[in-house]
């Protein structure tokens, strides 16, 4: 059984930064693709970033290109969401997601976690 398990949202000031994390078990991800999606209040859920699990690959939203940076430690069956420069507007429920391949679309991926929350004030 997949399972996978966000942590280190929070409450952070405009401008702060955030490190968020997603530890994968129940399977070998080695051929899958790590997704981070998010979920604002009343909108809909929308990618954020993508690695390969082999590490040679990464995808990002344009809203978030050059202030989050995606990767993973294959040691520890972990994945990040290194999040700087925060703005208001990246307040959201932050999914963590797997797939055989790039996903763009969250009605397109078959394994979720349960996310956690990030609120960035202004």
């Amino acid at each position: 059984q997949v399972q996978l398990v966000e942590s280190g949202g929070g409450l952070v000031q405009a401008g702060g930064s955030l490190r968020l994390s997603c530890a994968a078990s129940g399977r070998t991800f080695s051929s899958y693709v790590m997704h981070w999606f998010r979920q604002a209040p009343g909108k809909e859920r929308e990618f954020v970033a993508a690695v390969r699990w082999s590490g040679d690959s990464t995808y990002y939203a344009d809203s978030v290109k050059g202030r989050f940076t995606i990767s993973r430690d294959a040691a520890k069956n972990t994945v990040y969401l290194q999040m700087n420069s925060l703005k208001p507007e990246d307040t959201a429920l932050y999914y963590c997601a797997a797939e055989n391949s790039v996903r763009y679309s969250w009605r397109e991926l078959n394994y979720w976690g349960k996310g956690t929350l990030v609120s960035v004030s202004s």
